[in-house]
Parts: C-alpha cells; sequence; structure tokens
C-alpha cells in the first residue's frame, strides 16, 4: 500500500523520497490521532495544514496543533499508542518521545523518528548503493494556552483511510501565518518557507482577519491589549518586517523544500511590498 502511494509522487533523487516519505508519515500520525479524542480538543495549523488540505506546491516538516480550550496539563504522550498502532497496521514501527525542555512552556513537543526501513524500491539501485538513507524525524507540537480566536472546519484525508479531522479555516491559518511572518525570531536563518507561504496567500485572494492576528500577537505579548490595531498599524509592521528582510537567506531557506526554485527569481523587497498592498482586509 505504501509503495503504491509512494508512486503518486515525483522521485528522482533521495530528497525526493524523504519528502514524499515524511508527507506519507504525516497523514499516518493524522490517522493515528483521529481514532480517538484528539480532535475533539484540539486543531490541526500551520505549514502542513496547508500543504496537507490546499496543496500548496512546497513541503512541511512539522505537525502544528492548537488546543480549542486552554490547558496547561494536556499530555500528547496519551495519545502515542494510537500514533504507533496506526504506523503498525502498515508494517511500520517509530518511536516517539517527548522533548524535555529546561523550562515549562506553553508549547508542548514531541520527535516521532521511523525504525523501519521503507520506500527505497522507488529509488534505482545506482543510487540505493551510493547513499546513506537518514531516518525521518517529525516534529509535533501543541500549543496548551493559544489564542482563541480562530476558526475549524472538517477536512477529510483518505489514506491511509478515510477520516475527518478539525482544521483551522484558510483566513485563521492566513492569521497565524501572518503572525509568524512579523514575529518569528530569525536568529541565524530566515524562514522563507513564511514568505513562500504570504505570497501564496496573497495570490489565491485569501481574506485576512486582522482580529485574528492581533489576538494572536497580544496572546504572545507582541502586541499590547489596550490599543485598537488598524489595518495601516499591522501593514507598518509588515512593511519594516520587509525592509530587515535578507532575501538571500529567505531563498536559501525555501529552495529545499519546493521543486522549482525558478518561483524565487520575482523574490524582492519590491515584489513584497507590493503584495503587501494587495492584502485584502476581512
Amino acid at each position: 500500500m505504501i509503495n503504491d502511494w509512494l508512486k503518486l509522487y515525483s522521485i528522482n533523487s533521495v530528497e525526493n523520497l524523504l519528502d514524499a516519505k515524511r508527507e506519507i508519515m504525516q497523514e499516518i500520525t493524522l490517522a493515528g490521532l483521529a481514532r480517538t479524542d484528539f480532535f475533539k480538543h484540539a486543531t490541526f495549523y500551520g505549514g502542513t495544514a496547508l500543504r496537507v488540505f490546499y496543496k500548496i506546491n512546497r513541503y512541511s516538516e512539522d505537525l502544528d496543533f492548537s488546543l480549542n480550550n486552554k490547558n496547561a496539563g494536556f499530555d500528547l504522550s496519551n495519545y502515542f499508542s494510537a500514533i504507533q498502532e496506526e504506523f503498525a497496521l502498515l508494517g511500520l514501527e517509530v518511536n516517539i518521545s517527548i522533548k524535555e525542555k529546561r523550562n515549562f512552556t506553553t508549547i508542548q513537543s514531541a520527535f516521532l523518528k521511523e525504525n523501519t526501513v521503507w520506500g527505497l524500491i522507488s529509488l534505482n539501485d545506482e543510487v540505493q548503493r551510493m547513499t546513506n538513507f537518514p531516518n525521518i524525524k517529525i516534529k509535533i507540537e501543541i500549543d496548551r494556552d493559544p489564542p482563541l480566536l480562530f476558526d475549524k472546519e472538517e477536512k477529510l484525508l483518505i489514506r491511509p483511510y478515510s477520516f475527518y479531522i478539525s482544521c483551522m479555516t484558510l483566513p485563521s491559518l492566513f492569521a497565524g501565518k501572518m503572525h509568524a511572518v512579523l514575529f518569528r525570531e530569525w536568529k541565524s536563518r530566515v524562514k522563507g518557507r513564511d514568505w513562500y507561504d504570504f505570497e501564496w496567500y496573497i495570490k489565491r485572494g485569501v481574506k485576512f482577519k486582522l482580529n485574528q492576528f492581533v489576538d494572536r500577537a497580544i496572546n504572545s505579548g507582541h502586541l499590547f491589549e489596550n490599543h485598537n490595531y488598524s489595518a495601516d498599524d499591522f501593514l507598518n509592521l509588515l512593511r519594516r518586517r520587509i525592509d530587515q528582510l535578507d532575501l538571500d537567506s529567505a531563498k536559501f531557506d525555501i529552495a529545499q523544500f519546493i521543486s522549482n526554485p525558478s518561483e524565487l527569481n520575482i523574490w524582492s523587497k519590491q515584489y513584497f511590498h507590493d503584495l503587501a498592498d494587495k492584502i485584502l482586509f476581512d
């Protein structure tokens, strides 16, 4: 069954294979969670949600969830066995462990790692002989003290079986993405994926819910609760962020997740300023 799924991808390199395997593993993980009460408590969001349900032309690494109600005691480990059982049904073995942190945070993180060698049938013999294949690792994160002003809907997946999960709507995903664009700490590497997604939302005319963005920014401590933020306030923040953008670093980050790097040829600070002019506020 899994090899049939791999045939749906264009696999011409080890990198292609790893991207395809990771995406299949993400969907198996979602399937395992769907057999439990997880989606009664949590909603799927982030770049992988955009990839899985809306087929954005880039791969994504993590599985991100938001609780529907604040609950500092929510524990991802309660769902590990269901995820592992889902993989076992397909003849695969994975390990899952909580990421231990020195200080308590509202975000709980876990790592899922593959133990089974699979998928090599999709590569030719020469590539198999020349390459060491790293085990795939997927980070699973859930916000236990999330901003609660978001909209969700039931979305259908059909592999490894047909099931529905709770996912943020496109406008709510857009609000979350713009929070990342404006406030994510870049450190040594800009997340070009954020800017690629920003471009994607604009091209598709997705409405931007300013109130949901502000709710997220207040929740994260980046904006003040007693200020009445306007569209102009948001655009001023965005334009300052664009002016600070290291384009080369952004392109380097996103290039590994897309099949056609020439898509990035148009990227410039002026291009992103022009995209900002096209935001449709809801």
